[in-house]
């Protein structure tokens, strides 16, 4: 499905709904913000399994018209060339499509008004950055993934969850700070560093040969996930 932007740009997103028997469904939906290479069959299981929950989810790919003959992910001849894609992306083209496609969700006759988005590795730190910037969403779900600066922090209105590996020292070290500054900021952070893990470990701990402490934190971060969209 394509979805415009107020920047004029035709974003291409991945929707899917819960399978229900029943002739009525209102439910909450998620925005999920892919990894750093773009929108690829992980982003989208991830949306499917959200579906599976019992949520509407929308996976935009951000990445839409930036790839060769004006492709998306898709076109980008490697996923090594779809990150380095990702990375001259505009910020501020970045946040008008994911206004866009939180605005889109919203406005489905299947879905209410409470929208969350969740995002991982690059997708998680713009979780947290569009947290500062869309104060009408419900929550943000953030998986090992930077937090923006204390300035950006003080716009934050929804909850932040923090999902992030006890290996992966080079973000989850900075957690310990941003409770510290969104605590005095009088924010909602609530975070879990998972032991024995590093970054990455909800896509890693699906293969078939995954490591044991990788599968088991896959399992619990689902768990929790689930938990916390049960109580929006």
């Amino acid at each position: 499905m394509q979805i415009k932007t107020n920047g004029g740009r035709t974003v291409r997103a991945y929707l899917v709904y819960p399978q229900i028997d029943k002739p009525v469904l209102v439910v909450l939906a998620v925005v999920v913000i892919h990894e750093n290479r773009g929108l690829n069959d992980w982003a989208r299981g991830v949306a499917d399994q959200l579906a599976q929950a019992g949520y509407v989810a929308l996976a935009p790919d951000l990445l839409s018209a930036t790839g060769p003959g004006g492709g998306g992910t898709e076109s980008y001849p490697s996923s090594d060339a779809a990150r380095e894609g990702i990375y001259k992306l505009l910020p501020e083209q970045v946040l008008d499509d994911l206004d866009a496609a939180t605005a889109y969700v919203r406005a489905l006759k299947s879905t209410t008004d409470v929208v969350a988005v969740a995002g991982f590795c690059w997708g998680g730190g713009q979780t947290f950055r569009y947290a500062a910037h869309n104060p009408d969403i419900a929550a943000a779900f953030v998986f090992y993934g930077p937090a923006p600066d204390a300035d950006s922090m003080k716009t934050i209105k929804a909850p932040v969850y923090g999902f992030y590996g006890g290996n992966d020292h080079r973000i989850s070290a900075a957690v310990l700070d941003t409770e510290k500054t969104m605590r005095e900021l009088g924010k909602t952070y609530a975070a879990v560093v998972y032991d024995g893990v590093g970054h990455g470990f909800m896509r890693s701990g699906e293969a078939s040969d995954a490591d044991p402490a990788n599968k088991e934190a896959r399992a619990q971060g689902w768990e929790r996930w689930k938990m916390l969209l049960g109580r929006l």
